[in-house]
């Protein structure tokens, strides 16, 4: 935890917040945190800044905020995932929001099984966990927009367009492709397949919604990897 991340119910005066629970446990084993102690912190959403710690004890922290810096830009990317594996799930979410995506739209694919989407780890206040674990470790306040999308056709057909529109379209897919481009400046909307990749159906679809396919080179890699190479590649 780079970061202690306050959310508004944590507020008990204007510039006074509260913790307990899993942060509080991180600043007693360890930082061994003592009143008096100044930390890294932020406000869900808001700006970043120093905290003060006034008290401590097994229940609760008591801090002072002076918050006075704006959190990190986002990378200007939407990136559309095909639903990974639960357990991978929890993982990715902190890595895309660690790295910076504005926009994350976790889709259905062929290849995607059907029980993904019945996971306690989609409902709302479980992806909200793990999003906050990554801008703690990133040292950010802003939470990316994640929407879900069981139906790939009409997603592509009907939605698409207005999501992608005014970026770059790529679709990551292993194959005869161009190599994925490097250290882009303009927006972004990569779609990244399930275990498996994309079937050519998808492939086509997404073509037709203006994607250019782009790969990485021989090597397969996990999901949870090529999201996080084809991040640092492309910003």
């Amino acid at each position: 935890m780079n970061l202690i991340l306050f959310e508004p119910q944590d507020f008990v005066a204007e510039q006074q917040a509260v913790i307990q629970g899993r942060r509080l446990q991180h600043l007693l084993q360890t930082h061994n945190a003592e009143p008096g102690q100044q930390f890294r912190a932020g406000v869900l959403n808001s700006m970043v800044g120093q905290a003060e710690l006034l008290n401590i004890s097994s229940d609760q922290a008591l801090f002072h905020l002076s918050l006075d810096s704006i959190p990190p830009e986002k990378l200007p990317i939407t990136l559309i995932l095909a639903l990974p594996r639960p357990k991978m799930l929890r993982r990715i979410l902190q890595t895309v929001a660690s790295m910076g995506v504005a926009r994350l739209i976790l889709v259905n694919s062929f290849r995607v099984e059907k029980s993904f989407w019945q996971t306690p780890f989609l409902q709302p206040e479980a992806v909200h966990e793990q999003l906050v674990l990554g801008l703690e470790q990133a040292k950010d306040t802003v939470l990316p927009e994640v929407m879900l999308e069981k139906r790939f056709k009409p997603f592509v057909e009907d939605r698409l367009a207005a999501l992608s529109q005014n970026s770059v379209k790529l679709v990551a897919h292993p194959g005869n492709y161009a190599a994925c481009p490097r250290a882009l400046t303009e927006p972004v909307t990569l779609a990244i397949g399930p275990e498996g990749g994309w079937i050519e159906y998808e492939v086509d679809k997404l073509q037709q919604a203006g994607f250019t396919p782009v790969q990485l080179g021989e090597r397969i890699l996990r999901v949870e990897v090529a999201v996080t190479a084809l991040l640092a590649r492309l910003f």
